[in-house]
């Protein structure tokens, strides 16, 4: 019969006051982001599916709102400003292809 040895599982947290402040405010501050990531994403999809979906109107409507979006993460340090960039100019590039073809 195999046994096999499973670690235990340590968390490397200083015990000091501020630094269990610190762990605790990275935790509460890692789930608030993964939240504003995971809505970014939501929105993403469904704007990109209503591009290619050919609902160019939809589309456009949710362009404004996405493109706000997508600035206020990049404010709050949720995405990199760059990614923000490339995300509002590859959404732009694609409604814009859709329209000239249809």
């Amino acid at each position: 019969m195999l046994r096999f040895w499973v670690p235990e599982v340590i968390e490397y947290v200083a015990q000091h006051a501020s630094a269990l402040k610190a762990h605790r405010q990275s935790l509460k501050n890692r789930e608030h982001n993964r939240q504003f990531r995971s809505h970014l994403r939501g929105v993403l999809r469904s704007i990109r599916a209503a591009i290619d979906s050919n609902d160019i109107a939809a589309a456009k409507n949710a362009l404004k709102h996405t493109i706000s979006l997508i600035d206020r993460m990049a404010s709050k340090g949720v995405i990199h400003r760059n990614a923000a960039g490339r995300y509002k100019s590859r959404l732009h590039t694609r409604l814009a292809a859709k329209s000239k073809a249809a």
